[in-house]
């Protein structure tokens, strides 16, 4: 299969057989994504696919010349359908840092544990392995564009240079690792917590960033040490009481 360079397919204009209704693109890449997740890439044919969408093969072909043409494409589709869009996280945006965070990292992380989310997660570790270009799209098209949100936040909120502690794009990827990326990898493996321990995880692991981040005064810090323990106990007991 050639590199995943350039997965910004546009479908070709097929023709439409008297008498039999076309299904709609979204339809054919939707079905096409159900079986390249339960087959994998190699173990699905075009003609599966075609029965599964009840379309004729040489539509199909018309469409997208071969099958790693149309997972491309249903890979797209998969990723558009799951990425948060950059406006609805600037909605979350308040005064409070913290309070900001908080309203981002449970965004992200739901859209993470989403159906869609769930779905690209399972195909992109199912392929990644033989087709790594898979997985340098999925961050590409699926990551950067948030990350590069995220860095433009921390510029507007903390300065340029984030505190002096590092840059910006180094903020914004510390953010997304420790909030939504222990998350996405138990997803990832079938391990789902409660939800009442994902908010917890979520809220200890935005303190532990904000807090780990700025700089503040003995006393202050006291404090945020005490109300970060406490979390972090709940946390674990959480947890603990789900494993069991």
């Amino acid at each position: 299969m050639d590199a995943i360079d350039d997965l910004q397919v546009e479908p070709q204009a097929g023709r439409r057989r008297p008498g039999r209704p076309t299904l709609s693109n979204e339809e054919l890449l939707d079905a096409a994504l159900d079986l390249f997740l339960e087959r994998g890439f190699e173990r699905t044919s075009i003609e599966a696919i075609c029965a599964a969408a009840g379309m004729a093969k040489r539509t199909v072909y018309a469409r997208y010349g071969d099958k790693a043409t149309l997972f491309k494409a249903a890979l797209t589709r998969a990723i558009e359908d799951w990425i948060v869009p950059i406006e609805r996280l600037r909605a979350l945006e308040c005064d409070d840092l913290e309070e900001t965070l908080l309203a981002i990292g449970q965004a992200l992380v739901a859209n993470v544990l989403s159906p869609a989310g769930l779905r690209l997660l399972r195909l992109t570790n199912a392929e990644s392995v033989h087709m790594p270009d898979i997985a340098i799209f999925n961050v590409t098209r699926g990551t950067e564009p948030t990350l590069a949100y995220l860095a433009e936040l921390f510029r507007r909120r903390l300065g340029p240079d984030g505190k002096g502690a590092a840059s910006a794009e180094e903020v914004a990827t510390a953010f997304l690792a420790l909030v939504v990326g222990g998350v996405a990898s138990n997803a990832a493996w079938g391990m789902i917590m409660p939800q009442q321990a994902i908010d917890r995880h979520t809220a200890y692991s935005v303190r532990l960033f904000l807090y780990g981040l700025l700089p503040a005064g003995d006393s202050a810090a006291e404090e945020e040490n005490r109300r970060l323990k406490k979390l972090l106990a709940d946390t674990a007991e959480v947890l603990a009481q789900a494993s069991r």
